[in-house]
């Protein structure tokens, strides 16, 4: 249960302070892409040690592929995380309530007219894998080897910030369905039509990430064998 209540945790600070922070600064690149990036560094160090600080279905999808938890944890990982993700914006959803900002904006993903750039579905789609794709890639590299443990929560931070500093202006960035999900849902309207595609997308990039990976480690595992 603690690793779940954890998952609640840093997936809440994610939420609150990623889209927070964007709906703030009216989506301004750099401070949205280090809110993100900084709010996962943050519960990395805190957290990580409980429950390994996904606070990501997508990144949960590929632990559970590469056999670190179970069927059961990963159902328990995803309650975790989309109840902080709602937690978070329902929290921030009362916070500008009470500002001339107003509510009509909760940081939700979209295309077209949800779009800055007014991204076509087709090219949200396969905007949110790549980035998705990227960032699981990172994930998966970093956490697999336990020399790197100690840098894993800044590498993977950091590695949220790059994917967001082209994501923001085309999607929003998602690579998270559990932040994407809760605000579409509070906010409505056509974000919550778009929906979606920032859970699916998210979850095609991560299986395409884990894939890849596990088949280039063999391979690489196989070559060393045969020398």
């Amino acid at each position: 249960m603690k690793k779940y209540i954890a998952e609640f945790i840093g997936t809440f600070t994610l939420v609150l302070f990623g889209t927070g922070i964007a709906v703030i600064t009216g989506g301004h690149l750099i401070a949205t892409a280090l809110a993100f990036g900084l709010a996962i560094i943050a519960s990395a160090y805190v957290i990580g040690n409980i429950s390994g600080c996904h606070v990501n279905p997508a990144v949960s999808l590929s632990m559970l592929l590469n056999g670190k938890i179970t069927v059961k944890e990963f159902i328990g990982y995803v309650i975790g995380q989309v109840a902080g993700a709602f937690a978070a914006t329902g929290v921030l959803y009362y916070i500008l309530s009470t500002t001339i900002i107003g509510t009509s904006s909760l940081g939700a993903n979209g295309y077209g007219e949800l779009s800055l750039a007014n991204i076509s579905l087709l090219g949200a789609f396969i905007t949110e894998i790549i980035l998705t794709f990227i960032f699981i890639y990172a994930v998966i590299g970093v956490t697999s080897d336990e020399k790197k443990s100690n840098v894993a929560g800044i590498v993977i931070g950091i590695t949220l910030m790059f994917v967001h500093l082209l994501g923001i202006a085309l999607t929003g960035t998602s690579v998270n369905p559990a932040r994407s999900l809760a605000p579409a849902v509070i906010q409505g309207g056509e974000a919550l039509k778009q929906v979606w595609l920032f859970i699916l997308a998210p979850f095609v990039g991560s299986l395409l990430a884990t894939v890849v990976y596990r088949y280039l480690n063999t391979s690489d595992t196989s070559a060393k064998k045969s020398k």
